[in-house]
């Protein structure tokens, strides 16, 4: 077990880089048309600026910076989605076609709460801060 724990920063890594490069692609279609799918007008609601966050928030999350703001930023647009326009189709995300906006959004939240993982920007920046607070020792 000791292998699964030291394991766990690089596995939400990996996790985070995965779910932000789909996020990602899902911004990248609806503002470009690109990945056979139609382009959204530019400042149509909601969609073009779903594609927007889809495509920041998810270069964010893959790269690791401001990940924890940026994660909670596509949970809470996800949600916004699913309770907009899945949920008044019918009670049950099978029913209404929400499961991957429900799937997104709880994705999100996990890593607005874990936190980026190993292999971060954030966890690089934080740990070239904290040796920069460090003070050499005195050589008198």
């Amino acid at each position: 077990m000791k292998f699964v724990e030291s394991a766990k920063p690089y596995v939400l890594s990996l996790y985070r880089i995965v779910l932000g490069l789909l996020f990602a692609s899902d911004g990248a279609a609806k503002l470009f048309g690109v990945l056979g799918v139609d382009a959204v007008r530019p400042g149509e609601w909601p969609g073009w600026y779903a594609g927007i966050i889809e495509l920041v928030g998810g270069f964010l999350v893959i790269i690791g910076f401001f990940t924890r703001v940026a994660a909670l930023i596509c949970s809470g647009e996800m949600a916004f989605a699913y309770f907009t326009v899945h949920q008044p189709k019918a009670l049950w995300p099978l029913q209404n076609e929400g499961e991957l906006a429900a799937a997104y959004s709880w994705a999100f939240l996990m890593i607005a709460v874990m936190g980026p993982g190993a292999w971060a920007l954030d966890t690089w920046l934080s740990r070239t801060r904290a040796r920069g607070r460090v003070t050499p020792p005195s050589t008198a």
